[in-house]
């Protein structure tokens, strides 16, 4: 098994401690949704896919994008579903992940859109709680930093609310720290 000091010097290897992201660096934001996760909980896996979740870059963040073609590489470093859940949450159409999210499993499918293929995904519960749990932690761990407290803020509570526990106790510890309305100021978020 691979340790979590591996782990972080292949981050640096791959230059992820010079690539700026929401007022600090990419590795410390990887790295703080990695120790959230494991605060909530959560298991070495999901951990890994925390650490890794933004990999090949997002709809927002492209400021690092490992090629598609290292996944395999990845895969053996942190494990299948680690990989998987990394792959979704970096490749996922965030309109199609909110609809789920909002719709939840009314309608008796979990889907979200591959942005970079275009296919439709379909989602397990447990994997698409697990989607959800990677996704709402990187938020809530660059939020405060990037004070954009609107972006898709139904959503993440949606989620906080679905996972609940240790989720929505972060959601609501988090989003406790919002400065009242007028002294609001948005900067560029890299989510």
């Amino acid at each position: 098994m691979t340790t979590f000091k591996q782990l972080t010097d292949f981050l640096v290897e791959l230059g992820t401690d010079k690539v700026p992201h929401t007022n600090e660096v990419f590795l410390a934001h990887l790295i703080g949704v990695h120790q959230d996760l494991k605060a909530w909980g959560c298991d070495e896996e999901l951990c890994r896919a925390g650490m890794f979740h933004s990999i090949y870059g997002t709809e927002r963040f492209r400021r690092f994008c490992l090629p598609l073609e290292r996944r395999g590489e990845i895969r053996e470093l942190i494990g299948a579903r680690a990989e998987r859940l990394a792959y979704l949450n970096s490749a996922m159409d965030r309109s199609t992940f909110d609809r789920a999210v909002m719709n939840g499993d009314a309608d008796g499918a979990l889907c979200i859109t591959d942005r970079i293929t275009g296919e439709e995904i379909e989602l397990s519960r447990d994997e698409f709680d697990d989607l959800c749990r990677v996704h709402l932690c990187d938020w809530l761990e660059q939020v405060p930093r990037s004070q954009e407290w609107n972006y898709r803020r139904e959503a993440y509570r949606r989620m906080a609310d679905r996972l609940g526990g240790a989720a929505l106790e972060s959601y609501q510890r988090v989003f406790s720290q919002e400065p009242a309305v007028g002294s609001r100021v948005s900067r560029d978020s890299c989510g």
